[in-house]
């Protein structure tokens, strides 16, 4: 009787603690959107990368993929200022390198026996892109990419769809630019979004049904990883989906995970990656965001609507219209989160 009413008492403890992780999903809404993406009822927007203008915050640029058509890059007002054709591209990332210039590295699926690497300048005043070369990403599908600086070297991770993670460094050129593979690594599923913390070396990759994925970054490193956050099914529903840092000081700072399973984010605080709660982008006159792949943070004043960090989002049910992506401002996520909070 005892071992009943201990089993009982454990399963009602269960659905309380289910119930408070649910509680404090926060709602905030977002106060931009892009306009949508060319491709029509499809699934098509997929993964956006931010570039913040230094000297003109207001000035900022958002790169996002068509995952069907190419690259569209989107002003702060949500106008698409440029398109590149350039097909099945997945996801997108950037960095810039100062007076060498914003470079744009694109996830390449056209051949899905033969991932590449598509590389693009950015011009920061036009907002146009720039083809100038391309590097392998892998035998097979493409699906994530993310970028790192080491040792002033530009390293690319390509996550491939079957779970195979192969790092590139970068040979930058003036007007061209290459690759040459230096290790590869590997989850045991289906992955796609990862990030890399500069200052740590440390390399995040999402397997989209287990969780997230801690490897060293370093081109020396043992390939080995752990998974260091499980998708429990509260905190973090699977599928697990695109990753995004907000970095504060020598290690701390937070790192976000698309919870896609329940439309919500989950966010970590780091260098523990202790659970910090969780919100959703809902609410509001520009409605909310479903089934997000890619997300984008990027921290620093952009203006009055987003005074200290930007939120990217796709929005996977943007009806009536196609996909976009939804913006936010970061401080109110904080703020909602932590207003929430035990």
């Amino acid at each position: 009787m005892q071992a009943i009413q201990t089993a009982g008492l454990g399963l009602l403890l269960a659905a309380i603690l289910a119930v408070s992780a649910t509680a404090q999903t926060v709602a905030v809404p977002a106060r931009g959107q892009t306009v949508p993406v060319g491709t029509v009822a499809d699934d098509a927007a997929d993964d956006p990368a931010i570039w913040r203008d230094p000297r003109n915050p207001e000035r900022s640029l958002i790169v996002g993929t068509d995952k069907k058509a190419g690259l569209h890059v989107y002003r702060l007002s949500g106008e698409s200022v440029h398109f590149i054709p350039a097909g099945r591209v997945n996801n997108v990332d950037l960095v810039d390198l100062g007076a060498r210039g914003v470079l744009v590295v694109a996830s390449d699926r056209n051949d899905p026996a033969r991932a590449l690497l598509k590389l693009y300048r950015l011009n920061t005043r036009s907002g146009a892109l720039a083809a100038v070369g391309e590097a392998e990403g892998g035998a097979g599908e493409a699906y994530g990419v993310c970028l790192a600086v080491i040792d002033r070297q530009v390293h690319v991770f390509s996550v491939l769809k079957d779970g195979q993670i192969v790092q590139v460094r970068l040979d930058l050129g003036r007007d061209r630019a290459s690759g040459t593979l230096v290790r590869k690594l590997s989850v045991p599923s289906q992955a796609e979004g990862c990030v890399v913390d500069n200052r740590t070396r440390t390399l995040y990759v999402g397997e989209e049904r287990a969780g997230v994925w801690v490897f060293d970054a370093g081109p020396n490193a043992p390939a080995e990883g752990r998974l260091a956050i499980r998708a429990d099914g509260e905190q973090l529903v699977p599928d697990v989906e695109g990753l995004a840092l907000s970095l504060k000081g020598r290690t701390g700072g937070w790192l976000v995970v698309s919870s896609q399973g329940d439309n919500a984010y989950a966010l970590y605080r780091l260098p523990d990656l202790a659970p910090a709660g969780r919100f959703r982008i809902a609410g509001g006159a520009l409605g909310s965001t479903e089934e997000t792949d890619g997300i984008a943070l990027a921290p620093g004043r952009f203006s009055r609507t987003y005074p200290d960090g930007l939120f990217v989002a796709q929005d996977g049910n943007n009806a009536p219209d196609a996909q976009n992506f939804k913006l936010a401002s970061w401080a109110e996520i904080l703020k909602a989160v932590r207003a929430a909070a035990p």
